[in-house]
């Protein structure tokens, strides 16, 4: 792929990072686990599990914003550089949020043929966090569209070198 291109991908990727950081400290500056009134103790450790995700899912999109920033700088354009650094952000960040490490939720696979939201929960959740959820899915949708050619290129290239 061309500089330029590398370049916008990095820039939009960058501009995404920074909406979705800002979007899930407002969620979780102006919101507490207490606040939900939960009725069981399964409950509240069920929301306790998303809650722990979406603070990984703010310190991913930090350091992916970090290094965003820091490439967009350099000069000349590091174009390896960039094809890493979107190579972890789709690793890190995208694939975090469609399928968390800690099971906090998952992807339907087959709500993408439908045109309904993917993510899926095992517990009832409250609407606030099912809100948040739906207003950042489309965004992480299009990012991981935009970048999953980084995740096959990248390998390839890893294993080439071997």
């Amino acid at each position: 792929m061309g500089n330029s291109l590398v370049k916008s991908q990095l820039m939009d990727v960058k501009g995404f990072l920074t909406k979705t950081i800002t979007t899930l400290e407002d969620f979780l500056n102006e919101t507490t686990i207490k606040g939900f009134n939960l009725e069981n103790e399964e409950d509240q450790s069920y929301i306790k599990l998303i809650f722990s995700n979406l603070r990984k899912l703010i310190v991913y999109s930090e350091e992916g914003l970090e290094a965003c920033s820091v490439i967009l700088q350099s000069e000349p354009f590091q174009k390896a550089a960039a094809e890493k650094t979107l190579y972890k952000i789709y690793h890190n960040c995208i694939e975090e949020f469609f399928a968390p490490k800690n099971d906090a939720w998952f992807e339907n696979s087959r709500s993408a043929y439908t045109g309904r939201n993917a993510i899926k929960y095992y517990r009832n959740v409250p609407e606030a966090v099912s809100l948040l959820i739906k207003s950042l899915e489309g965004e992480f949708q299009r990012i991981r569209e935009e970048l999953e050619y980084y995740e096959t290129d990248y390998r390839t290239k890893m294993i080439q070198s071997k």
